[in-house]
């Protein structure tokens, strides 16, 4: 894994360079051409590009996939209906307290536009090991699941619908409903594409008992209508590609009375909870999590 200087910090527009290339913006030989802008006597390009990407290589986990207090298996399920393989197999982490006897609160846990990699499988344990039942479905399944690395997670991912993708993890929803150690309070958290889905969730199941968004993409103020459950919304201070769509956003929101609590990290870039990336601010990560963990506490039990 390369390094950087001890003394050398990353760019706010090297960072923001990163984030138009993670979510589409250009493909990899321009990144990399950019970057040269950035480029020093002793931080090559390659080198920033490097830095710039995860690394589950080095970074500990949170929670260990070997924690004892915790049981994680294998779950699939089938999704029939808008799909081009129809009906097609979703398969992803059920993640449970270890000895749980009695039904809890259930979380589906979105992951961003990569599909199911080392990051959100430990925030699925975070969530177990705060005592719910966590679900982490992987949208790659249809494809292979998630490859071992973000980039090509990220390139598998835009061969898959949009639609069907929110229709899978509407179905991972139900399932997690339905699993005989929940009750019937499910709520959802995502990153980044998965934010997005959980605004759109909170539109589509009315039966949801609480969604909460980081920096994801806005629904339609026609799906503010329809939303029921309340939202717990984490926004970073210095995104202001998805920032730029929350005022309308709040706007609907308040017009339809809807239930909402949203907290601007300041100084804190898009990807903020991440702490396999640069972008990780644990400042900003901790108190968002356990703001989160609280909000579970609200509306789980």
């Amino acid at each position: 894994m390369s390094t950087l200087p001890p003394d050398y910090e990353i760019p706010q527009a090297v960072l923001d360079l990163y984030d138009d290339y993670a979510h589409g913006g250009m493909d990899r030989r321009e990144f990399v051409r950019r970057l040269g802008f950035f480029a020093t006597a002793t931080v090559s390009a390659t080198t920033l590009a490097a830095c710039l990407s995860p690394d589950y290589s080095t970074r500990t986990a949170d929670v260990s996939p070997d924690a004892d207090d915790i049981v994680t298996e294998t779950f699939e399920y089938r999704v029939e209906g808008l799909g081009k393989e129809d009906p097609r197999t979703i398969s992803g982490d059920l993640v449970m307290p270890a000895g749980l006897s009695q039904p809890v609160g259930g979380v589906l846990v979105v992951h961003e536009n990569r599909g199911l990699n080392p990051y959100i499988k430990d925030v699925a344990r975070r969530v177990a090991k705060a005592g719910y039942v966590a679900l982490a479905p992987d949208a790659l399944s249809p494809l292979g699941g998630y490859p071992g690395n973000d980039d090509d997670g990220r390139a598998m991912q835009r061969e898959r619908d949009r639609a069907e993708m929110l229709e899978d993890f509407k179905r991972g929803a139900q399932e997690l409903l339905d699993h005989p150690m929940t009750t019937d309070k499910i709520a959802v958290v995502g990153f980044c594409f998965g934010g997005a889905v959980s605004n759109l969730l909170a539109a589509r199941l009315p039966w949801l008992a609480g969604a909460v968004p980081f920096y994801g993409g806005w629904p339609t103020g026609e799906d503010a209508a329809q939303v029921e459950a309340p939202l717990l919304i984490h926004l970073a201070e210095l995104d202001e590609r998805v920032n730029a769509g929350w005022p309308d956003y709040k706007a609907a929101l308040e017009a339809n009375n809807v239930d909402y609590k949203m907290h601007m990290y300041a100084g804190a870039n898009h990807g903020f909870h991440n702490n396999t990336t640069p972008r990780y601010d644990p400042e900003a990560a901790a108190l968002a999590w356990s703001r989160t963990l609280a909000f579970f506490d609200t509306v789980l039990t």
